[in-house]
């Protein structure tokens, strides 16, 4: 997910994905640690989009 499609979304489904995405790292983090997780990769691209959700999120926040 780009930095312009999370720009794009509406202050809702903002916290619905930083949401989302929180679980998946989760779950991606006990994968990882009982050796089950297949794509190692997945878990920086996963890391980031939530780093990039909450930047914008706190982007807005402050502009309130």
């Amino acid at each position: 997910m780009t930095t312009q499609d999370v720009r794009k979304l509406t202050p809702e489904e903002l916290a619905a994905r930083v949401r989302e995405l929180r679980d998946t790292l989760f779950n991606m983090k006990v994968k990882h640690e009982t050796g089950q997780l297949d794509d190692a990769a997945g878990l920086r691209s996963t890391r980031r989009d939530l780093a990039r959700a909450l930047t914008i999120e706190n982007e807005r926040r402050r502009a309130e």
